[in-house]
Formats: C-alpha cells, structure tokens, sequence
C-alpha cells in the first residue's frame, strides 16, 4: 500500500504538470490508495460450516482530477480519474477525459481555497495496528467474534430446556452470520490555485452480527464500530447470541398507534436514510429537503440537539482533512429542535453564497449565515468503502452525534412510554411519496420487545409490523432522549451516529400479514 508521503509527492508533480497546460484555468488532484479488508461470519449448528470464511483483501490507487477548462469567452468543468497509475502519463490520461466530459457550469465559482497551510485539528491521529492489520488478524478477529456467540450457546440454560439433553442443542438450529471489515485509507490533495498539498491516514474496523435460534422463531442482533485495534473485543456474537434467545415466542400486535422507544440501530437507520440526507445543502439547492427554508427554524422537540464533528480524536469516522484538503471540525445541525446547521462541501457552499434564490431555498441569507454552511463535509465516499479517487467531491457526515437537553436511563425512557413498544431493528427504512414530504416506512426485523407498565415485557415476534409514519412526526415527538449512546453504523451509510434510545409520543404501526411472514 503507498504512503502518505509517495501520494503527497505524486499530487505535486501532478500539479506542477497541470498548470503547464495551456487550456487549464483550475485543476485539483486527489490521490487515493485504500483497502478493504473483508470476511464472513457463518456458523451453523445444524449444518456443517466454515464459522469464519471468504476472508479476502481488496486494494485500489489512483487519481482524480477536477479541472476548470478555459472555452473561448466561458469555462467548462470536468472530472476524469486513471487507476492504477499515479505517474504523469496516468495524470495525462485523467486530464483526457476531463476534458472529453467538460460541461459548462454557469454556477461554478472557484476551487477550494486551501491556504498556504491548511490548519487542521488531527495529525497522526490513525491506529498503527489497524493500518497493519492483514487477512490472517482478520480471520482471528471473526472467530472472536464466533466464539463469544459459542459462548453464551454453551451457557444458555434456555436452550438446554428448549433442546431434550445436552447432545440435541444444536438441532435448534444455532446460527451466526455477519462479516467483519477493515477500511485502511491514505489520501493527498491540493490545487494549481495555492500549491499545497496535504495528506491524511486514517483507518476504522466494524463488525455486524446477526444471530438466530431457527426452532424458536428468534433473531437478535450486535455490533461493533470502532477506530482501534485495541478497542475491538467480541461484543458482536456475544450480543447476537445474548439477543437471540432473549427473543424467543415473540408475539404479534396489532396495527396501530403506539409510544416507542427506538434502539440506537433504528435512530442511526433512520437519521441516515430520512433525516441527514435532508439536511446537505445540495438538496436545498434541488428544492428537495424536507427542511427546505427552515434553516434558524424549529423543525423538532426542543430537548433534540445534534451535531457532525470530523475531528474528534479516537471516534472511528474522524479525519484529518476533507477531501477537498479543508479542515473538518463541528458542524452544528439541530440545537434544541432549531435548524442551526447544513452540511456541505466547497462547490455547494460556494453556490449558496451566490445563489440569487439563496434566501428562499434556506430560509435566511446564506450570506449572513457563512458558517452553517461551512465546507467540513466534501468527501468522496463510495466504491464498497474509503475514500475514492474515481468520484468528485459529494457531501457526506462523519461523526454524528445525538444530545438531550435532559438524558436519562433507560429505565426512565420505558417509564415514560408506559404501555408501548421497544424498537431494536428496523430494516429497508425508504421515504414514500419523495423524501421532500418526509413521508417514510421500514420493517421490525428482531430485538424488540413490548413494553407493559414502564418494563420491557414479551418479544416482538420478527417481520411482524412495519412503521409507517412521517419524519417530522418523528423528530417532533420526542418525549425522551436516552444517557447512552452507542456507535452504530448501518448498511451503505457514510456515517457513524453515536445514537441514544429515543422515546417517542405516538409511532403509525402496521401489522404484516402470517402468509407474507411465511412466504405462502
């Protein structure tokens, strides 16, 4: 894998050779090397199995090049990326087909404006282990992982009075399955308007595990984000298998209005297909947010705040740089329900600023609000993990964290709910109708339970009910914000939200039928 300093020395030729050319007015380089590290969970009781398999290694470098063309009287912008070859000729061939996809671009301003020496908040702020980590340490974390569902299997009296002896557990149909993964990325950037060039490591380790008693009817679920080595242990399979068996004999309910608690999975699920999305300045440019020119308005409960930090030490989405090479930082987005914040990139930023219907699309004068739409969030997310160099800058969170005016324990937050729902596992969370109208649905797939007088009662029985609701219903109808909060991380999100249970006043609930649940 190349290092920060090979990439660093590769952007600045790249930039010396670019702004020798005659039809270039503007040019930015991004040079990336990353790898994934990937492997499988798949234990079965019942059937034989590898427990650990498919642990393979993915590697990728290469450049991108975003260049402001000068055409006759106007500029065109384009975007053009090689593989595999950082060399000049590589360069040459990236600028090639920026120019052959050059469009003219009424709206652009400049490139990001750098400095001479971008300030940043986080140096050498990576794990050395995780960068090193190979296959075969990945194979041993996924049988850690293994071993602590084994564990609690072997543990469980409920499944020795389940099964008829010992000997016949395993015909309850004992199952792991998930995937452990490593992301090990080393970024450059800079531009032909100021020269510098910067670099960044960083480096983050997850591991989702979902865990079934196939007899009982039962799924539970466990996960671990993370930004050290050190700081993986096997929670996963400990908590998948824990979960499980707590969940066996699930009822169903029927359909209706019910007071939640949401775990912290179905917060960051939602945050992260309804809520964040609707709140890049991109989609305030489109018309498209659901928040649409209420930036400086109450858009939820007073007791929610929330905000985006990129530069936290030890928290597993932080980095040094964006990857537009501009410092990341905290980006307020929600303070006691207001909407305070946007998150965006360079170009976006840059467009609001000059937007002649700025005000309409976000409420107030984007001139008057600089830095709540400060450029912290241009990065270039994508291609099953890291940060790469075949897409232009998007608008992406990093850290996302979730506050109350007044936290309190998990026990409160049921008090509060009374007779209710606990909602630890949605899946397939989309909006309906566009996500302009925040209107939305997802399915309860496992680690929910009934909540009868202020206390969790039976299980939900898994793939029985479906939310049906609408976000702003949701955000404002917060009754309780919860004292923990757990890293979690969802499929295909950008982000890690460190997310709270939240209670919430009434939630639309829709009962899904026996015969769909059993495929007749």
């Amino acid at each position: 894998m190349l290092t920060v300093p090979q990439l660093k020395r590769a952007v600045a030729d790249a930039i010396a050779y670019l702004r020798t050319v005659p039809d270039v007015q503007e040019a930015e380089v991004f040079m990336a090397a990353n790898a994934n590290l990937i492997t499988r969970l798949a234990f079965t009781s019942h059937i034989p199995s590898n427990g650990v398999e498919e642990p393979k290694s993915n590697e990728s470098f290469g450049v991108g090049l975003r260049v402001v063309f000068r055409d006759g009287g106007g500029i065109k912008q384009g975007f053009g990326s090689e593989p595999s070859d950082m060399t000049l000729a590589g360069v040459a061939q990236a600028l090639d087909k920026a120019r052959r996809g050059a469009v003219p671009d009424p709206e652009f301003v400049s490139l990001p404006r750098m400095g001479a020496k971008p300030r940043r908040s986080l140096i050498k702020y990576h794990d050395p282990a995780l960068m090193k980590l190979d296959d075969a340490g990945l194979v041993d974390l996924g049988w850690r992982v293994v071993d602590g569902a084994l564990e609690v299997f072997q543990s469980s009296e409920a499944l020795l009075e389940w099964s008829r002896s010992p000997d016949t557990v395993k015909d309850l149909g004992l199952i792991l399955t998930g995937d452990m993964m490593v992301i090990q990325e080393r970024v450059a950037v800079g531009n032909t308007v100021e020269g510098a060039v910067i670099g960044d490591e960083t480096a983050l380790i997850s591991s989702v595990a979902t865990s079934m008693v196939e007899r009982r009817n039962t799924k539970g679920t466990g996960w671990h984000v993370g930004g050290t080595l050190a700081g993986f242990g096997d929670g996963p399979g400990d908590d998948a298998a824990r979960n499980a068996i707590r969940a066996a004999d699930g009822v169903r309910i029927p359909e209706g209005e019910y007071r939640v608690v949401l775990g912290p999975q179905p917060v960051t699920d939602i945050l992260n297909n309804l809520v964040l999305p609707g709140l890049s300045l991109g989609l305030f440019h489109a018309w498209a947010s659901p928040f649409q020119g209420k930036l400086g308005k109450q858009i939820a409960s007073r007791t929610l705040s929330m905000y985006d930090h990129g530069a936290l030490r030890g928290l597993a989405a932080s980095k040094g740089v964006t990857d537009e090479g501009l410092p990341t930082g905290r980006t307020d987005l929600i303070r006691h329900g207001r909407l305070v914040g946007l998150l965006a990139n360079w170009y976006e930023h840059q467009r609001a600023l000059h937007d002649p219907e700025g005000a309409r699309k976000l409420g107030v004068d984007p001139n008057l609000y600089v830095a709540a739409i400060a450029p912290r969030n241009g990065f270039r997310f994508g291609m099953g993990g890291g940060r790469h160099f075949t897409q232009p800058p998007g608008i992406a969170a990093t850290n996302v964290m979730v506050e109350g005016t007044e936290e309190v324990p998990t026990d409160e937050l049921l008090r509060r709910v009374g007779d209710g729902i606990y909602i630890g596992r949605i899946w397939y969370t989309y909006p309906i109708n566009g996500i302009t109208q925040g209107d939305f649905t997802c399915t309860v797939i496992g680690d929910s339970y009934l909540i009868k007088d202020g206390r969790l009662g039976k299980p939900l029985q898994p793939n029985a009910v479906r939310l049906n609701d609408n976000t702003h219903r949701i955000l404002n109808g917060i009754i309780g914000i919860g004292r923990e909060k757990k890293p979690t991380v969802v499929w295909n999100a950008d982000e890690i939200v460190h997310a709270p249970e939240i209670a919430i006043e009434s939630v639309a609930i829709n009962e899904v039928g026996d015969a769909l649940m059993k495929g007749d």
